[in-house]
């Protein structure tokens, strides 16, 4: 169900074959960035190679590496707020977008592609709008290095009852609809921009990439998942997370709060927007659950062996 192989039928101007630009955000990983940036320079049959990178206010050389390394790559650093990975993105599109593209890729900098990764999303891109008639985006899907097992990619929605849940779509021999995706390497070609703008920088980390696509959806842009895999990526850490459950029910709840956990402000901006009148259910259940952990763990300890008469 969603799969969709890929049709030459019924020709339609498409911008597939146009220029692009690549959109990175990046903060202090001065050697992952430069390894993305050399696997994407690589072997990508690209024409043309042009970018845009905001730099988070690296320490670490990053901005000044990837110019000297990387010529074509337009480099901003923000000396402001920190933006964080969202509105980072946000930035470099809303840069990307006085130069005008026919294509814009988001990429994580921690993301390595594969050899011919982009130009088979392009031959995607375009196949699918031909096909379907009308503006689509196509996502790419990571794996890990070591395991080869599935990392980021495209998502579906469970059910209606679990709109801001959505699960992973593994990628097939053919291309799959999407309900949204992580923005791991999603290739967003100018219609699909023109229709649905830039990235919500309302989010202040993350959650962007599954609002945009999300948006998508609703506003009728195909939302495909291309066959394969396009890049290797290492999936996020528990430690040191909200989720870690070797730090205290303080700690968890403090990362909670935090701009990399689930921000308040962020999460009512999403469950407002994509789940429908009960949003403030949906809104307050984790932060609900986290606390009936922490108060299961807090009643745990007082009946602990120190605690028994």
């Amino acid at each position: 169900m969603g799969e969709a192989s890929i049709s030459t039928e019924k020709p339609v101007a498409s911008p597939a074959r146009g220029r692009l630009c690549v959109l990175m955000t990046c903060f202090n990983r001065r050697e992952i960035t430069l390894r993305c940036l050399e696997a994407f320079e690589r072997d990508q049959g690209l024409a043309q190679l042009a970018g845009v990178m905001v730099d988070d206010g690296s320490r670490d050389g990053t901005a000044e590496a990837v110019r000297e390394r990387f010529p074509w790559m337009q480099v901003e650093v923000n000396t402001g707020e920190p933006l964080f990975w969202c509105r980072g993105m946000h930035r470099a599109l809303q840069i990307a977008l006085t130069r005008g593209y026919d294509n814009y890729l988001l990429l994580n900098d921690d993301t390595v592609l594969e050899p011919g990764a982009i130009t088979g999303m392009l031959s995607c891109a375009e196949s699918l709008r031909r096909s379907e008639g009308h503006p689509v985006l196509v996502c790419g899907s990571t794996r890990d290095a070591l395991s080869g097992l599935w990392t980021y990619g495209g998502e579906r929605q469970r059910s209606r009852w679990r709109p801001v849940n959505p699960v992973p779509v593994p990628p097939g021999d053919v291309p799959q609809r999407l309900d949204t995706f992580n923005g791991n390497v999603v290739l967003l070609p100018v219609d699909v921009v023109e229709r649905l703008g830039n990235l919500d920088p309302v989010f202040e980390h993350a959650m962007g990439d599954t609002d945009y696509g999300l948006r998508a959806t609703r506003a009728g842009v195909g939302v495909w998942l291309a066959p394969g895999y396009q890049g290797q990526c290492s999936v996020n850490a528990v430690a040191g997370t909200f989720r870690d459950l070797a730090l205290s029910p303080r700690q968890r709840w403090r990362l909670m709060l935090g701009r990399k956990g689930l921000p308040w402000r962020s999460w009512a901006h999403f469950t407002r927007r994509h789940a429908g009148i009960l949003w403030p259910a949906y809104f307050v259940w984790p932060y609900l659950r986290l606390l009936s952990t922490m108060a299961a763990q807090r009643i745990r300890g007082r009946n602990g062996p120190a605690g028994r008469a």
